[in-house]
């Protein structure tokens, strides 16, 4: 069975569109996850963390995957370190951060690890933008009114 899960990623360090592209590359290489749609990308100012950071890089990507959440989880981050990242100072600058989000069914977890749907998703606007057009061509589901 697969599952479609909405991940946010973002960078503000380095080159921003190719760690995007590496990340494409690393996320579908291993076989058993598809990006099966991207927002547009958008830059948006950093929200917390130190001062002085360059703005993000920031889309939404719907990945399709028979893995579970924590497994999935797992791989992104194995992912972001792959790509340089270092988690050295909370909401630092990042070479690539890769947040899972959401998943399609409206799975809700709430682990040490990881929480479904993301806590702070509906307080980012780099966030719900991107993702309000993915809703738009229809490739993730609208919300519940």
């Amino acid at each position: 069975m697969s599952h479609r899960y909405a991940i946010g990623i973002g960078a503000n360090l380095g080159d921003r569109s190719a760690a995007f592209a590496r990340a494409a590359v690393l996320i579908q290489t291993a076989g058993d996850i598809a990006i099966a749609a991207q927002s547009p990308a958008i830059c948006s100012a950093p929200m917390g963390g130190p001062d002085g950071q360059e703005w993000f890089l920031n889309a939404e990507w719907i990945l399709a995957t028979g893995l579970g959440p924590h497994s999935l989880l797992h791989r992104l981050q194995a992912i972001e370190t792959a790509c340089g990242r270092s988690r050295t100072v909370h909401w630092g600058p990042r070479t690539l951060d890769l947040d899972l989000l959401a998943r399609a069914d409206g799975l809700r977890i709430t682990s040490p690890v990881l929480t479904l749907p993301h806590p702070r998703l509906a307080e980012r606007p780099f966030v719900t933008g991107p993702l309000a057009e993915l809703v738009r061509v229809g490739a993730w589901p609208p919300p519940l009114s």
